[in-house]
């Protein structure tokens, strides 16, 4: 008898070993967010996930721009971390390299409940039947107008090309008013994001599946045209980020095309780019007066295309699999608002929800306080309609090369610039729009 309960004892003592092994005690996660708060929100999350599972989190903060070549370093040595947060360029690239365990992150994402993510995200990172790696949060590029004066003139939205031309002709009144502020200033990032997005409304690619996709004639040209006739609609000079913003603010600008970092702004939260539209620079006035367009269209895709920039949670080939997947489930599930309140107005909700509840996490990344100076909601400061714009904009968002499987590619030619300078030549008129589109294919041949 006495041996029997020895054995018994052994056995459950065995059964807690194996139990309690499943998981690593320690992970390792990697994080671009290096900022001293950012970093400071992710260690209270890893915390309370260390709380709720006995598994701790060693945070640490990787430079993006360092982050290619330490990954493929650590690969080498089969040091990996067990999780990386990184961005959409390195989805692909990573799991062709074998640095990412595409099995584990569709299995997270199965887990969560693939219908309760955004389709754009898991489209850009999909892996044959997989996904390379877990989408985590996004954003999307907006057209930014003033929807008081649209509303005034009966005006439809600028989702598409010609609303966007009809508005012009309706509220263009220099120097009183701009139609548009478009990016012309070559040299500039800017000016690429803006351009890709456009190509991307009227659906056209510089590549395709079989890598470097001559540009067509017909719709090249619509794009060259609406271009041309947006920077007719600016004010003149070299334009990007910078002159957009101010002649916005300042109530000088029907239209803009920005990032969602300029809403904090827009609502007088930040002393360094105040609203001037009048003279309190706390202002909520211009956000009330504003509207925002994520997804717009051309003639040649009626569907249009939003430009979205996206980034995932990697689980590694190195990883202790079990315990990275609880990790990074725990991060879009329990710890997901405050995976999101790391950066709010930057980290649009790719999971709205779970099944039961589909809005729980929208609308709680619509109450995370924004803003640098002052702080606010979002959800205070603009409509409903305006936060069901900007969150929506990540079911179709697209990038040149993501589905095509040529991100790298897709890079490299928006990269040189070719693109920028030849339509820049269009614009100011040294070239017509077939001699551009000769051009555009010419030099990005040289490219391949």
């Amino acid at each position: 008898m006495k041996i029997i309960t020895k054995i018994l004892v052994l056995a459950g003592f065995a059964v807690t070993l194996i139990s309690t092994s499943i998981y690593a005690d320690t992970i390792r996660f990697w994080t671009t967010e290096e900022q001293p708060e950012r970093l400071a929100r992710q260690q209270d999350m890893a915390t309370q996930f260390e709380a709720e599972s006995g598994i701790s989190v060693e945070v640490i903060p990787v430079t993006e721009t360092d982050l290619g070549t330490r990954a493929t370093a650590a690969f080498a040595a089969g040091d990996l971390p067990d999780v990386i947060y990184h961005p959409l360029q390195y989805a692909l690239p990573w799991a062709e390299e074998g640095i990412l365990d595409t099995g584990a992150a569709t299995d997270a994402v199965n887990n969560l409940g693939a219908d309760t993510f955004s389709p754009g995200p898991l489209a850009m990172a999909a892996y044959g039947d997989d996904v390379a790696s877990v989408p985590v949060d996004g954003w999307t590029q907006m057209i930014v107008y003033r929807k008081d004066k649209f509303d005034e003139m009966g005006l439809a939205a600028p989702n598409s090309y010609q609303n966007v031309i009809d508005a012009i002709a309706a509220l263009h009144n220099p120097p009183e008013m701009y139609g548009f502020v478009a990016a012309t200033k070559v040299d500039e990032n800017f000016m690429s994001q803006v351009l890709e997005h456009v190509f991307l409304a009227n659906g056209v690619s510089p590549v395709d599946s079989n890598g470097l996709a001559p540009l067509d004639v017909a719709t090249t040209t619509e794009v060259l045209d609406f271009y041309k006739a947006i920077v007719e609609a600016s004010p003149p000079g070299e334009l990007y980020w910078k002159q957009s913003r101010e002649l916005y603010f300042a109530g000088q600008a029907a239209m803009i095309i920005w990032s969602p970092f300029i809403l904090d702004e827009l609502a007088g939260l930040r002393d360094n780019a105040p609203p001037t539209i009048n003279d309190d620079p706390t202002s909520t006035e211009l956000a009330s007066k504003t509207g925002i367009v994520t997804n717009f269209s051309g003639p040649s895709n009626p569907d249009g295309a939003a430009w979205g920039d996206v980034r995932y949670f990697g689980i590694t080939t190195d990883a202790d699999t079990d315990a990275a997947m609880a990790f990074v489930e725990f991060s879009m599930n329990e710890g997901y608002t405050q995976t999101l309140a790391i950066a709010p107005e930057g980290k649009f909700p790719v999971r709205g929800g779970t099944a039961d509840d589909p809005d729980q996490f929208k609308m709680a990344w619509s109450m995370l306080p924004v803003g640098v100076d002052r702080k606010a909601p979002l959800g205070e400061l603009y409509a409903q309609d305006m936060i069901d714009e900007i969150v929506g904009g990540l079911d179709v968002a697209q990038r040149w090369g993501v589905s095509e499987g040529q991100l790298s590619l897709a890079s490299k030619i928006i990269n040189s610039q070719i693109i920028n300078r030849l339509v820049r030549e269009y614009i100011d008129g040294n070239m017509d729009a077939a001699s551009t589109v000769a051009a555009l294919n010419s030099e990005l041949a040289a490219l391949n």
